[in-house]
């Protein structure tokens, strides 16, 4: 599957391209995708195409976040499609039909950049498609088929008049008609594949998105994602309730970075709204904490034990195929974090509550005693001290959500520290992740491993009512095979072509 002993092929691995986040039935006026990243993609590819490679062809390696699905909010294009009724409100979800629907709505707005990877997929390169936290669609057989035909069609391997198309010279034996457009559509559909958890070269790279050590947006069952709920889709991560209830149908809160905002970031938001605005905002949060809780409930119940059933299958069936070993694979699931979703405490710390709660509490304490105690001496002393125990509460409670939703995720510290227990497990030159959007690369461990997070290619247009965008780093890394061992660049894309980026 994803796991390969020997090393003939140069990668070029990027990711977090978040194709069909600005999607936004809901919202129309939301911010839009830059353009100039899909004319940046495209540039990208086409020169990789025409660079030689020191293997026997390109493997391109998205490492997540390929497809935005959690990102987007669509309303179903036709009577055929029966939303839930959280998904009349929301837009479409992560059932298979759904993600085929929303696949093809990102392919028709971003044609560009799908007909640059089929064109080079079609040149006999090939390409591996890493889940990440934004697109666990792909767990689903219809949504990689869809991908699969979405991009075989644009490379002309389908032509309704059998004609051969780019890929036809990968096919093996000449063939004729019919028979040239099944061959030319298999051999290129082939060279397209999918990673539900990482990829893995035996002394070259280790490769995941990284989602899987932050708390907001890991998955319970990586390789079984299913809803305890409904098995036809999948359970929801904390960052996708808050997505979906929340910044979606609100204006002012930001796509990225909104599960880290503090109440004073809440505060100045509910400033700006207006009354009814604001009274909307609180009715979403009070629906986002229902679902968490939902959603924990049924991580905890009986008919969560399916979906963790189904993942151990999936992982025997993934050590015997790929020799990994089924320990090596248990230790590697170990280093993951459990989602916020299964813990009270860290659902209240996310939403506020838990401070909205030390709050409430120390006033009605406050109140109650001025209100028995009148102006006694014992009665400031009282809640002097109540002030005091509330502003430690607060500090703790502050302290304690930054540790695990912020800091150690923002600066990458938690991932550094994971690919340093990841390269022993897989040994590997190189451990590669996204999830972050900073690019990153660190020397690990003991032995010569670097961490690379290759960053970001999501930015947004600039806008006359807001600040310009932070630019998105478009980082990539190169990896070619060698007789000394792999040779790595780590480059950013420019208006000239791929650059060094600095390092240190």
């Amino acid at each position: 599957m994803s796991v390969h002993a020997s090393f003939d092929e140069s990668l070029l691995i990027l990711s977090d391209v978040h194709l069909g986040n600005d999607l936004n039935d809901l919202a129309p006026d939301s911010e839009r995708r830059s353009a100039q990243v899909d004319a940046d993609l495209v540039d990208l590819l086409a020169h990789y195409r025409r660079t030689p490679c020191a293997g026997r062809r390109w493997r391109l390696i998205i490492a997540g976040d390929f497809i935005d699905f959690i990102g987007m909010a669509l309303r179903p294009p036709d009577a055929s499609i029966e939303p839930s009724e959280e998904e009349r409100a929301h837009g479409l979800g992560n059932s298979a039909e759904h993600g085929r629907v929303k696949l093809r709505a990102v392919a028709e707005r971003h044609r560009s950049v799908f007909e640059a990877i089929a064109a080079f997929v079609a040149d006999g390169n090939a390409l591996t498609v890493i889940h990440g936290n934004h697109d666990v669609e792909f767990h689903w057989d219809a949504v990689k088929h869809e991908l699969r035909a979405i991009l075989a069609a644009l490379a002309h391997v389908s032509d309704p008049d059998g004609a051969p198309g780019p890929a036809a010279v990968q096919s093996g034996p000449r063939a004729t008609g019919a028979g040239a457009q099944e061959n030319a559509a298999g051999a290129f559909e082939s060279r397209i594949d999918f990673a539900p958890w990482f990829y893995y070269v035996r002394d070259v790279a280790y490769v995941e998105h990284g989602h899987q050590y932050d708390t907001l947006c890991s998955t319970e069952n990586v390789m079984a994602p299913l809803s305890p709920l409904d098995p036809g889709r999948i359970t929801r991560s904390f960052s996708e309730i808050l997505l979906r209830w929340v910044v979606r149908p609100t204006r002012g809160v930001p796509e990225y970075g909104h599960d880290r905002m503090g109440i004073l970031d809440y505060l100045a938001l509910a400033a700006r709204l207006g009354v009814r605005d604001l009274l909307r905002l609180g009715g979403r949060f009070v629906g986002a904490v229902v679902e968490l809780f939902r959603v924990r409930n049924a991580a905890l119940s009986r008919a969560a034990n399916a979906a963790r059933e189904e993942h151990e299958r999936r992982m025997a069936a993934l050590a015997a195929a790929t020799r990994v070993g089924m320990d090596r694979l248990r230790a590697l699931a170990a280093l993951q974090v459990p989602p916020a979703t299964r813990s009270t405490a860290k659902i209240l710390a996310s939403m506020l509550l838990d401070r909205l709660l030390v709050a409430s509490a120390a006033i009605a304490i406050i109140g109650g005693i001025a209100f028995g105690g009148g102006r006694q001496a014992g009665t400031w002393a009282a809640i002097a001290a109540v002030l005091i125990v509330w502003s430690l509460a607060h500090r703790y409670l502050a302290t304690r959500r930054r540790a695990w939703f912020g800091e150690r995720l923002d600066n990458g510290e938690i991932l550094v520290e994971r690919a340093s227990h990841l390269a022993r497990l897989f040994p590997a030159a190189f451990v590669v992740m996204g999830h972050t959007h900073l690019p990153a690369f660190v020397p690990v461990g003991e032995g010569p491993v670097t961490y690379v997070n290759v960053g970001s290619w999501h930015e947004a247009e600039g806008r006359e009512d807001r600040p310009a965008p932070r630019r998105a780093a478009r980082t990539h890394l190169v990896i070619h095979p060698a007789d000394s061992g792999p040779v790595a660049e780590f480059l950013a894309w420019s208006t000239d072509g791929p650059r060094r980026f600095p390092t240190s």
